[in-house]
């Protein structure tokens, strides 16, 4: 099933990298898939392509040079119809309370996955876009 969606992979980690990347072609065939190594690649991505598809980014939140909660700090200065066509799922292996409750509370944030995620996740969410 082919996917109007662009999909971008917002993740310093190769390994996390590689299995989502893998998931996300293996088990949506969705191709594709854009990866960024940290949050200001990720923007410098979205500025460069203007994606007029919608746009799926999968964010990590802990990275260097710009990390997940300063990505969605510019994200919030985009244009409105780029953030209009745009959803946002935070993947983290975090287990800090705090920071958890901040991404949920974040206005861009669709969801908030823990790494590792499985497979049906995906399909549970995306099969339904």
């Amino acid at each position: 099933m082919p996917y109007r969606s662009q999909f971008i992979i917002i993740e310093d980690n190769l390994i996390d990298q590689f299995v989502t990347k893998k998931l996300l072609k293996k088990g949506l065939d969705i191709n594709p898939v854009c990866i960024a190594n940290n949050g200001k690649e990720g923007m410098n991505w979205i500025l460069k392509n203007q994606p007029q598809n919608p746009l799926i980014i999968l964010l990590d939140i802990q990275m260097p040079i710009m990390n997940g909660f300063e990505f969605l700090e510019e994200f919030d200065k985009l244009p409105e119809d780029v953030k209009d066509r745009t959803e946002i799922f935070v993947l983290s292996s975090t287990l800090d309370t705090d920071e958890i409750k901040k991404v949920r509370e974040n206005k861009y944030v669709s969801d908030f996955w823990n790494k590792p995620f499985r497979l049906e996740i995906l399909k549970n969410t995306f099969l339904e876009v």
